[in-house]
């Protein structure tokens, strides 16, 4: 592997344990010390995952992690000394790939990155990439370019999301378990559990401006998971 990791935690100790041990793998690193010089680094050495730790000075890691993510689709692995499941729900809700808890033994982080990077590299060299364009209603997706649009705005997708609706696109009509789309998303080896793609599938709805009552294209199958139909495709049957 020579994929690029940008490191980002204020603590000197975590930087050179984190480093040393990534560039056993094998892997190139970046570091930085604060959130501006991390948002800096990754728009200029644009790497292939950033490793965010969330305390920082001045600028909180949230607030890194969107500035990030709105700009380019990197991958990012949440880390943090925090242990309380609603930084753990806000960092899925923001779209991370993982989240690892401090204190954490090398050898499992070497591992989680690794996993995180094999299942972007195998994303984008998969499925979507070179296929034709993908139509649903007024839902339209690029998958050389990885941008979509409703009609003709523009949506600003995360990584997570774009996949997901890609996903929904190419199936439409057909419903998807939640075990599937965290499999084909997240991949075999993620450790979160179903209810992750609940939270991304309502992020997405308000992307695409699905009104989630009476939703023109991702529908609820209740017990099974979701499906998307056409918009406006009459006779129905699924709960909403």
């Amino acid at each position: 592997m020579n994929e690029k990791v940008l490191i980002v935690d204020d603590e000197a100790p975590i930087v050179e344990l984190v480093d040393f041990t990534l560039r056993k793998e094998g892997l190139k690193t970046l570091v930085a010390y604060d959130g501006k010089a991390a948002i800096a680094k990754t728009l200029s050495e644009k790497p292939d995952l950033v490793l965010l730790d969330l305390m920082l000075p001045e600028i909180s890691g949230y607030d890194v992690f969107r500035s990030i993510r709105s700009e380019l689709p990197v991958p990012i692995i949440m880390l943090t000394a925090k242990s309380e499941v609603v930084d753990r729900v806000v960092g899925l809700e923001l779209g991370a790939d993982d989240y690892i808890t401090k204190p954490f033994s090398p050898r499992e982080l070497a591992a989680r990155v690794k996993a995180v990077l094999r299942r972007c590299t195998a994303n984008r060299a998969s499925q979507w990439e070179g296929e034709r364009e993908l139509r649903v209603g007024e839902l339209r997706l690029d998958p050389r370019r990885r941008m979509a649009w409703r009609g003709d705005e523009k949506l600003e997708l995360t990584r997570r999301e774009y996949e997901l609706l890609a996903i929904f696109m190419a199936n439409h009509g057909i419903v998807l378990t939640r075990e599937v789309l965290l499999e084909k998303v997240w991949g075999y080896d993620y450790a979160g559990d179903a209810r992750t793609v609940d939270v991304h599938v309502a992020r997405l709805r308000r992307r695409i401006g699905d009104d989630p009552v009476e939703p023109e294209y991702i529908i609820t199958v209740r017990g099974v998971g979701y499906k998307m139909k056409e918009a406006h495709t009459p006779g129905d049957a699924e709960h909403r």
